[in-house]
């Protein structure tokens, strides 16, 4: 189950922000080597769950292209439907690139 905020992806962030910003110049030596070190896999973190989500989201959008494909081909899918499914689509798509093109 997911929490609210913070997400973890928030807290690796703010945890390697804190690494970056406050223990490696408190710190020297070989502990200041291991912060660094831990700075670099918290940023590898931060960007494999980015990217994980990411993939995912995709995954689901081609999952589900695939399957209001098919029901258009066998004529299961009612047309009311793949109209309501292209338009959220395009209204999704919108939201990314110019929201001013979407209706108030």
């Amino acid at each position: 189950m997911t929490q609210d905020r913070p997400t973890a992806a928030e807290l690796i962030q703010a945890v390697r922000e804190f690494l970056e910003a406050d223990a490696v110049e408190a710190t020297e030596g070989r502990v200041q080597f291991h912060i660094r070190v831990a700075v670099n896999a918290l940023g590898m973190v931060e960007r494999e769950l980015a990217a994980s989500g990411a993939t995912a989201q995709a995954d689901e959008e081609r999952e589900r292209a695939r399957r209001l494909a098919a029901g258009i081909r066998d004529g299961s899918v009612d047309p009311a439907a793949v109209r309501a499914e292209v338009r959220e689509s395009v209204r999704q798509k919108l939201l990314v690139a110019n929201p001013g093109y979407l209706p108030s």
